[in-house]
C-alpha cells in the first residue's frame, strides 16, 4: 500500500503563506491522481485541490486563485502552495493518492494529516 507523509503545516497569520508537502513511498504519479483534502471541526472533509497523471488541476472554489497544487515526479512528491490564507482555511490537511482500476474498483490512500491554523 502506498504510504504518504505530509509536512509543512503550522500556524500563520491571515494573509500569510504556507507550503504543504506530501512524500510518497513509491513512484505513483503515472497511475494516481493526487489530491489535498481538508477537514475542519464541525465540517465535512472537502477536496481542496487535485492533480491528475496528465497534470490537469482542479480546485475548490474557495481556494481558487490562492492555492496551487503541483508535483515533482522525480521526487515522488506533491505540494500545495497556500497564499493569502484566511481563518476559514484552518483545518487538518490530508494528502490523497487515488487510483481508478475500473468503474467499480477505486483505491484511496491517505496521509496522517498536517494541521494548518490561520489566526491573528
Amino acid at each position: 500500500q502506498v504510504q504518504l507523509v505530509e509536512s509543512g503545516g503550522g500556524f500563520v497569520q491571515p494573509g500569510g503563506s504556507l507550503r504543504l508537502s506530501c512524500a510518497a513511498s513509491e513512484n505513483i504519479f503515472s497511475m494516481y491522481t493526487m489530491g489535498w483534502y481538508r477537514h475542519a471541526p464541525g465540517k465535512q472533509r472537502e477536496l481542496v485541490a487535485s492533480i491528475t497523471t496528465s497534470g490537469t488541476t482542479n480546485y475548490a472554489d474557495s481556494v481558487k486563485g490562492r492555492f496551487t497544487i503541483s508535483r515533482d515526479n522525480a521526487k515522488n512528491a506533491v505540494y500545495l502552495q497556500m497564499n493569502s490564507l484566511k481563518p476559514e482555511d484552518t483545518a487538518v490537511y490530508y494528502c490523497n493518492a487515488r487510483r481508478v482500476y475500473s468503474s467499480t474498483f477505486i483505491t484511496n490512500n491517505w496521509g496522517q494529516g498536517t494541521q494548518v491554523t490561520v489566526s491573528s
